[in-house]
């Protein structure tokens, strides 16, 4: 009994190499070392050149690996521990394959979507503010600065500033349950006593102002509004942001000229933490005497490299912790002290 007239078996045998070759491809497609391998970066806050930096870093290492492709989110203005949650929960459900993400608080990411990223066997890098050590099953590395010795460089960088017997200083922090920011609060405190990461009061004569350290949240405008408070006052004390979400603001040079001819006599002392290309603008306007930085690029690349090894090659992060060095920037060298991407 014929099944296909003569024609249709014509037609279906010239199909054939068709049908083999498209099944083929397909084939090809699916296997594991061509399908896409989706790397979420996700910062403190998505509107931060520090964590865009990183993000240049992942897509730095995804131009000569090409199966990679780096997606970017974080809480929309200001750390906010359950906006950050829900951003990873979100794109858990919408499907990655490793994980590199800034720490806003251990104990409730530990709790929430980090341990749902573990169910699912997800990967996780920390960069820059890392899990606290009760927390840190949770993920394979951590890729950043270490933040207590960045705390004391901070803290022995500001000794130079020291004019009396009594010293006060006031810290400037984002949130309050950040890993990273309170290990460099503890590390400047360590550097001033040289002996305790308790508050400052008295030891070497060193004292903390009576309302700091000042807690920003990471908002800018708020932040900038508490840095003024403080430089206004008629004997202002030093101050020291751990981060730099004062400077972040877009109108800090404009709202602190007012004080940049007690900057330059010494009667205004502000130094802080990072160089991103807004505050090295700072420091060439005179409204800034110092900043620290980091190198958030190579926080993003390196941290993405250590993940597609893993899920490429099954290759496991060598160590715990890769510590990446900082740099000073002053007035003086701000033109080339650091590169920003």
């Amino acid at each position: 009994m014929l099944l296909f007239s003569r024609v249709e078996y014509k037609n279906y045998r010239s199909r054939q190499p068709r049908y083999f070759l498209l099944l083929s491809f397909l084939l090809f497609l699916a296997h594991p070392s061509f399908a896409e391998i989706v790397i979420a970066v996700v910062g403190k806050t998505k509107n931060d050149s520090f964590y865009l930096q990183s993000f240049k870093g992942c897509l730095k290492f995804a131009e000569s690996h090409t199966d990679i492709r780096c997606v970017y989110d974080g809480a929309e203005n200001y750390q906010d521990i359950r906006a950050q949650n829900i951003v990873v929960n979100n794109l858990l459900k919408k499907g990655i394959d490793g994980l590199l993400i800034s720490i806003t608080d251990s104990e409730f990411l530990a709790n929430g979507a980090l341990q749902s990223i573990k169910n699912n066997q997800i990967p996780v890098i920390t960069f820059d503010s890392d899990l606290l050590a009760q927390h840190q099953q949770h993920r394979l590395a951590y890729v950043g600065t270490d933040n207590f010795n960045f705390g004391k460089e901070l803290g022995t960088y500001i000794k130079r500033f020291a004019k009396q017997e009594h010293n006060y200083i006031c810290l400037q922090s984002g949130h309050s349950s950040a890993p990273n920011l309170n290990e460099r609060i503890a590390g400047v405190r360590y550097a001033l006593s040289g002996q305790s990461t308790d508050r400052l009061s008295g030891i070497n004569g060193w004292f903390e102002e009576a309302r700091c350290p000042l807690y920003s949240l990471g908002k800018r405008d708020f932040a900038l509004n508490q840095l003024k408070f403080m430089v206004a006052r008629s004997t202002p004390p030093i101050f020291l942001a751990v981060a730099g979400f004062a400077q972040f603001n877009p109108r800090y040079i404009e709202q602190m000229l007012e004080f940049k001819e007690s900057i330059d006599n010494g009667e205004i002392i502000i130094v802080s933490a990072d160089t991103e290309q807004i505050q090295i603008a700072a420091l060439q306007a005179g409204v800034s005497v110092a900043n620290l930085g980091q190198k958030p690029f190579e926080m993003g690349r390196l941290g993405t490299e250590l993940l597609y090894k893993l899920i490429t090659e099954q290759e496991k992060p060598a160590k715990s912790h890769y510590f990446l060095d900082y740099h000073h920037c002053t007035q003086d060298n701000a033109a080339n002290c650091t590169v920003n991407y």
